[in-house]
């Protein structure tokens, strides 16, 4: 806005020009970031494998002290460095805004009260020595000097002026947002020009009442201070900044980088070596989510080492069992060719006998192949057919001898004329290792007024047929309940191995069908639901 040199100190109404709002306090709002980067105690080995970083730096020298500052910059903690200080600087700028429209309005409100207060002093003699005028002038950085008191308008110093006035800020009426728009607009002006500044005069002595000060100044003066203040606030926000980011680093570093680190190395070196006890995380005592996540780092690598060690030795036991294998079946071969020969003698017992012990062995020679195809992870697919459910039960018992037992009752509800869809041989395997459990869990009774029985059921409906193999013993403990069907783990009893059931529920997924403990009082219940194959019926059937 420009003005004319005879319209320079014509009085403003209040509102007209600039303004702006009271400063607020300089704080700075400080944030934190994250932690270093877990990656920052690992690098490559000559071999291509993971090495701790010592002996990479020692081997590669200053390439790998590079790498690892350039780890340290991309990493968290660099990052934590950099958004801490940009965050601190964001928040110096939200607070610089209101300051520098503060501070220019304090600089212009100092330099009308000086005015002011100069002017009336020299206004009672009512002469003004032009040495006097020039101080006034050179105090307050003004052109020209002028009071306004009722109607009357006097002009109490003026040096050479320009023809125009480029800028008009009436302080009387303040508004922020004009002040920090005007404030803005000095800073980024070339700071040529004037401005005219009019502000609320001071009472003069007498009873005489100054009502208003206009004061010219040129806008470079303003523009040069708001300037210097905002590098100071540049500066401090600078040093504010690089203090707070360095604390929250080192402090960030300590409580949560360095056991990041050391959880970081401790993972590597189990992954290495996971079978060495030696390299336990030792348990934390930190009572926060890092003391957490160390007990559960702790407790993984003792479940872990223990099952690494239970598969080792699993391993162990199927080499052994492998080389037993072998030899066992050449005798069973040998023993087949006895039991054959067997079947020509002209004794009606021995003939009678002789198919059933020649069925056993094949069916144990069958055996010994099924714990190689075990050991393998392996199981034959089902060869389903048709079979009669209570033929094979039957079998089972003669095998197990358990309707020759005075001392245990063996009861069989299965209707002659139920089928079920299964292969034979694994349907069996099944029964034999259930029952097989159920006479063991019963041998162990000594009391005679124990009731000590055996019993299999079985019905079907809707293409399932659900079979219940029970005992009177005493029961499954609930410690083995989670793993009972889990290869060497379900164990009930001393000498035991618990691969039975864990072949027998094998077998029955194979089949799509589920096998479960039931809790029906006493003894032990097993559930098998065996459903038909869902293409339709096989059309073999096995009599």
């Amino acid at each position: 806005m420009r003005q004319d040199a005879a319209d320079r100190f014509a009085p403003l109404s209040p509102g007209q020009g600039t303004g702006e709002g009271p400063e607020p306090d300089l704080t700075a709002d400080l944030k934190s970031g994250l932690t270093d980067g877990l990656t920052d105690g690992l690098t490559a080995g000559p071999d291509g494998g993971p090495e701790p970083r010592a002996r990479s730096d020692a081997a590669d020298g200053p390439r790998a002290d590079l790498v690892q500052a350039q780890r340290r910059i991309s990493g968290l903690s660099g990052k934590l460095l950099l958004l801490t200080v940009l965050f601190v600087m964001l928040s110096e700028v939200f607070i610089f805004v209101p300051s520098i429209a503060n501070y220019r309005n304090t600089w212009l409100n100092d330099r009308l009260t000086t005015a002011g207060v100069a002017a009336s002093v020299l206004t009672e003699t009512n002469t003004i020595a032009p040495r006097l005028q020039e101080e006034l002038l050179r105090t307050t950085g003004a052109l020209a000097i002028a009071l306004v008191e009722g109607q009357r308008r006097s002009l109490i110093a003026m040096s050479a002026l320009p023809q125009d006035i480029d800028m008009i800020i009436d302080m009387r009426a303040v508004s922020p947002m004009n002040a920090i728009a005007s404030s803005f607009a000095v800073l980024l002006s070339p700071g040529e020009g004037l401005m005219r500044v009019i502000g609320a005069g001071p009472m003069a002595g007498g009873g005489r009442g100054i009502e208003q000060v206009d004061i010219v100044l040129p806008i470079r003066l303003l523009r040069e201070d708001m300037l210097a203040f905002s590098g100071r606030i540049l500066a401090l926000s600078l040093f504010i900044s690089g203090l707070t980011a360095t604390l929250v680093y080192i402090t960030l570093r300590a409580l949560f980088v360095r056991p990041l680190q050391r959880l970081t190395r401790a993972m590597q070196a189990f992954a290495e070596a996971p079978q060495d006890a030696t390299l336990l995380l030792p348990p934390s005592t930190r009572a926060d989510e890092i003391g957490d996540a160390e007990r559960r780092f702790v407790d993984m690598q003792q479940t872990l080492a223990r099952t690494l060690h239970q598969k080792q030795r699993l391993a162990d036991l199927g080499l052994a069992v492998s080389k037993i294998n072998h030899d066992l079946r050449n005798l069973l071969a040998s023993a087949q060719l006895f039991i054959e020969r067997l079947e020509n003698v002209p004794d009606p017992t021995v003939r009678r006998l002789a198919p059933k012990i020649l069925s056993t062995l094949d069916r144990a020679a069958a055996y010994t192949q099924a714990v190689l195809a075990y050991g393998k992870a392996q199981e034959a697919t089902p060869s389903r057919r048709l079979v009669r459910l209570a033929r094979v039960v039957t079998d089972v018992g003669e095998l197990l001898a358990l309707a020759e037992r005075a001392d245990i009752a063996f009861e069989v509800e299965v209707d002659e004329a139920l089928e079920i869809d299964a292969d034979p041989e694994q349907l069996f395997r099944v029964l034999l290792n259930l029952l097989r459990n159920a006479l063991q869990a019963l041998e162990g009774e000594t009391d005679e007024a124990v009731i000590r029985r055996i019993a299999v059921r079985a019905v079907r409906r809707d293409g399932l047929v659900t079979i219940r193999v029970s005992d009177t013993g005493p029961g499954i403990p609930p410690a083995i309940r989670n793993n009972l069907f889990r290869a060497f783990q379900s164990a009930a009893r001393s000498g035991g191995t618990g691969l039975g059931l864990a072949i027998a529920a094998e077998l029955t997924r194979a089949h799509g069908g589920t096998i479960a403990l039931e809790d029906r009082g006493a003894g032990a219940t097993f559930r098998l639901d065996w459903p038909d194959r869902p293409s339709g019926r096989a059309s073999d059937r096995l009599t």
